[in-house]
């Protein structure tokens, strides 16, 4: 890395601001990409490294009997991940059992934000096919982000037209102070405008790790700003067609690692050091992609597995493989949900549950008489490993 004095093409400026009766110096990043340019030379191995296990997660569908399936569950769990960085106290089976209205004791706050970011995630992943990532797509997807929960007075799906801060109890003690107001629409111009550049010297994970500490630094929304900064991430790698699908979610890499992952970012604005940053991604995004390729070929396995044992051991094998095919994407499960979904009479499902509680493959989670629910436990284990709060 250059020494710090020829970095300064890669500081920004601070400007005196006034916040809440308090003067502050509010930081404006320059534009991207960084001048000096990124030193790719120590970064080489890492590149190889993360590309290498990204080739091979986006090849899983591949080995998954249902790639649809994967991605349904892995999207929640990077939801609830996202969401407990910003302090949300909901788990993956918080969520899973507030979607199928099996409990109501769930904390519905927590769980609402969650909910969204599922929605703002699949409706990005959705608009995409008409358009293309841009500040229009982004507040959209805010908008989603922030409805009716804890955040809906934060003006959802519009930027900010006044300061916010990061961390400390006040604007004179903040951690950090993104631009002031007036600076925001410029940071964003220069922003999508390097996001839409044919910057080919500059490799698509380079370039998403680049993005996503410009978008944390301008902070441009009130409240929102770290879980669809995180979002971006894997849109941008999608849209690139780096990925094909959407399945490489580093928030769990991020909650472990949180203070280098906050340093790191403060060293960027303050010093310019891109490339510390651009390590600690780039390891990010490896470890997350083999973690992710390896939990979809122990769920493969897993699946296959209780199918052969439901074929060789249970009765009425045909309506307890449709019960066990529903827990794939309901792993809490009511008797009343199962007869829906799959047209079978209640006294077949209400069978067919029980032979999966007798194979061990399911347990009755309520203790009750009435409205019972059933978890597909081994499933939810490997789902949830990381996610506990």
């Amino acid at each position: 890395m250059p020494e710090t004095s020829e970095l300064d093409g890669r500081l920004g400026k601070f400007v005196e601001t006034s916040v809440a009766g308090e003067r502050v110096r509010a930081f404006v990043p320059p534009p991207l990409p960084p001048e000096p340019p990124i030193d790719l030379s120590n970064l080489l191995t890492r590149l190889s490294a993360a590309e290498r296990a990204l080739g091979r997660l986006d090849g899983v569908s591949v080995l998954l009997p249902n790639k649809e399936l994967f991605l349904y569950m892995y999207v929640r769990k990077e939801a609830v991940l996202s969401s407990q960085i910003e302090g949300t106290q909901s788990t993956l089976s918080d969520l899973l059992r507030f979607e199928t209205e099996a409990v109501s004791g769930a904390p519905l706050d927590d769980t609402r934000e969650v909910t969204n970011y599922v929605d703002a995630m699949m409706y990005g992943l959705d608009r995409m096919a008409t358009l293309p990532i841009s500040l229009r797509l982004i507040r959209e997807m805010h908008g989603r982000l922030l409805h009716g929960g804890r955040g809906a007075t934060q003006n959802p799906g519009e930027f900010r037209s006044s300061q916010n801060w990061i961390g400390g109890t006040r604007p004179g003690n903040a951690m950090f102070v993104p631009p002031p107001p007036n600076e925001v629409m410029n940071c964003l111009g220069d922003w999508e405008r390097f996001l839409h550049s044919d910057a080919q010297d500059i490799p698509p994970l380079i370039k998403a790790g680049l993005l996503h500490v410009q978008f944390e630094t301008i902070h441009p929304f009130l409240d929102g700003n770290g879980r669809l900064g995180r979002l971006l991430i894997t849109l941008f790698l999608c849209a690139e067609g780096v990925l094909r699908q959407p399945l490489l979610y580093l928030s769990l890499y991020l909650k472990t690692h949180r203070s280098d992952y906050y340093r790191l970012l403060q060293e960027v604005r303050e010093r310019g050091a891109w490339e510390a940053w651009l390590e600690f991604f780039l390891d990010g995004a490896a470890e997350t992609a083999n973690q992710a390729f390896e939990t979809a070929n122990r769920i493969a396995s897993l699946l296959a597995k209780d199918r052969e044992r439901i074929v060789a051991e249970a009765d009425r094998t045909g309506s307890v493989l449709q019960v066990h095919d529903l827990m794939r994407t309901r792993p809490f499960l009511t008797a009343t949900t199962a007869a829906a979904q799959s047209g079978l009479a209640m006294p077949t499902v209400n069978a067919a549950l029980a032979q999966l509680q007798l194979l061990g493959l399911v347990e009755e989670v309520t203790g009750r008489k009435r409205g019972r629910v059933f978890a597909y436990r081994a499933y939810l284990e490997i789902l949830s490993e990381g996610a506990a709060l």
